[in-house]
């Protein structure tokens, strides 16, 4: 018989961060097991939560950042949803293996849509044709999405990320994967929280915001681990990474065209960044980017491109690429040095940057942007802004939310790479194995398995 268990994937957490001020952390660290986890690299999101489910690395499962370029549609893409990207079997189908009875409830953990885990709840707006974004969810069973939107009210999107993202989108997921367990009762619980995200990158690891929101996250868990220890449920809390100051934004794409290498049309909407078109561009991505070559023979200049950047610790090439040797990857892959990253913008002239860089849209971007968090500071009455904005598209008119600052200075904490000098999260459980080193993010997959079953 299975023992139930919740495996809750709070973001960014690390060892110095649980204290006197977070009692719920500090209570389920002391009657467990806590050790450093190691993640793959790039330790990011969609590659890290890949790793741990399926028990294997990027050149077997596929997912070798958050987003990656499609090379035979010529189109970056970023933030996908469907579980049939993930080229490996995950924990809950080895679970049921063991024993067909065993049942999972998948809570926004990333590749979330049309998979096969038997509940499952994920962001996915709506995007009627007259240019709004409205907040819903996806859900399996369909009609989850009405019962949960229904006694929860609508998911927070707009909390999830940018600007105003806080505490309320982690409470909104707690809150609804209690109700799932209630209903459902699944032998198998993943929960992701990603609030400590906000804060860490917006003011950096060591600020006073970050600190109130590792507190504000410790209540949030308070009554999930207490129902967990009421019903018997055993606890699994990971980070999927640690976060470390950031101090210097690095532009390879800004490189790669100088050196003649990266192609723009210039449209009425601005630049836009020609993938299929360039001979090299990059996939930003955190501390990590993937830089794809069109014919090999450019790769010598591509390199000599991205070399010449001062944040760049390390440039892989073919097999020196590692778990990352996989066709999605970048023919190059840039690895930052401590404090850098890797900022997406093609531009040189900030007049001529699309006009999606200056809102959030985390689909369009030919890269990830962190500077999505913030309000231009230039900007005098952000309310003012913003509610204007949302009159005139209230009104029906079309109208561009271009409230994002285009300073990537600003970003005060990043991540994704890896080795003895980067920062690393913790795993706390009761089953987690006694040890000095770090566990690698591959053992998770095991280690859930060894939960559910073990005595």
């Amino acid at each position: 018989m299975p023992h139930r268990t919740i495996v809750i994937l709070a973001v960014a957490l690390a060892e110095d961060l649980i204290g006197e001020d977070t009692p719920n952390l500090l209570a389920f660290k002391s009657h467990s097991v806590a050790r450093q986890l190691a993640p793959g690299f790039p330790a990011v999101t969609c590659t890290v939560q890949s790793n741990m489910l399926t028990g294997v690395a990027p050149r077997s499962h596929g997912i070798v950042g958050n987003g990656w370029y499609e090379r035979d549609q010529a189109e970056i893409r970023f933030w996908k949803q469907s579980e049939r990207l993930v080229g490996a079997r995950p924990v809950w189908e080895a679970a049921r293996e063991r024993d067909p009875s065993v049942t999972c409830a998948k809570m926004f953990w990333w590749f979330n849509m049309h998979g096969t885990a038997d509940y499952s709840a994920t962001p996915r707006p709506q995007y009627p044709a007259d240019g709004r974004k409205i907040p819903d969810i996806y859900t399996e069973p369909p009609g989850l999405r009405n019962n949960l939107q229904e006694r929860l009210g609508q998911f927070p999107l707009f909390r999830f990320w940018g600007p105003a993202a806080s505490i309320a989108s982690s409470q909104w997921i707690t809150d609804a994967t209690a109700h799932v367990a209630e209903k459902y009762s699944p032998t198998l619980q993943l929960i992701y929280l990603p609030h400590l995200d906000y804060a860490f990158q917006k003011f950096g690891p060591g600020s006073p915001e970050a600190r109130d929101a590792v507190i504000e996250l410790d209540g949030v868990l308070g009554p999930l681990l207490a129902e967990a220890e009421t019903s018997g449920i055993r606890v699994i809390i990971s980070g999927e990474y640690a976060i470390e100051q950031a101090s210097m934004p690095v532009f390879p794409n800004r490189a790669l065209r100088e050196a003649g290498l990266l192609r723009v049309r210039d449209e009425e909407a601005g630049e836009q960044l020609d993938p299929g078109g360039s001979r090299a561009f990059a996939v930003c991505d955190h501390q990590i980017a993937h830089v794809y070559v069109s014919d090999k023979a450019d790769i010598e200049a591509a390199t000599r491109a991205c070399a010449s950047l001062a944040g760049v610790e390390r440039i892989l090439c073919d097999e020196d690429r590692g778990d990352l040797s996989h066709a999605r990857a970048g023919d190059l892959v840039l690895a930052a040095k401590p404090g850098a990253w890797f900022a997406y913008p093609f531009w040189l002239d900030h007049d001529r940057a699309p006009d999606y860089a200056r809102t959030v849209d985390i689909h369009r971007k030919p890269g990830y942007d962190p500077c999505e968090l913030f309000i231009d500071p230039a900007i005098r009455s952000p309310k003012l802004a913003i509610g204007s904005r949302l009159i005139r598209k209230k009104l029906g008119m079309r109208t561009l939310m271009d409230v994002i600052p285009l300073d990537a200075s600003l970003v005060k904490g990043t991540h994704g790479r890896v080795g003895p000098d980067a920062p690393r999260p913790l795993i706390i459980g009761p089953r987690v194995p006694s040890g000095d080193g770090p566990i690698a993010d591959t053992e998770v997959h095991d280690l859930i398995l060894d939960h559910l079953f073990a005595d």
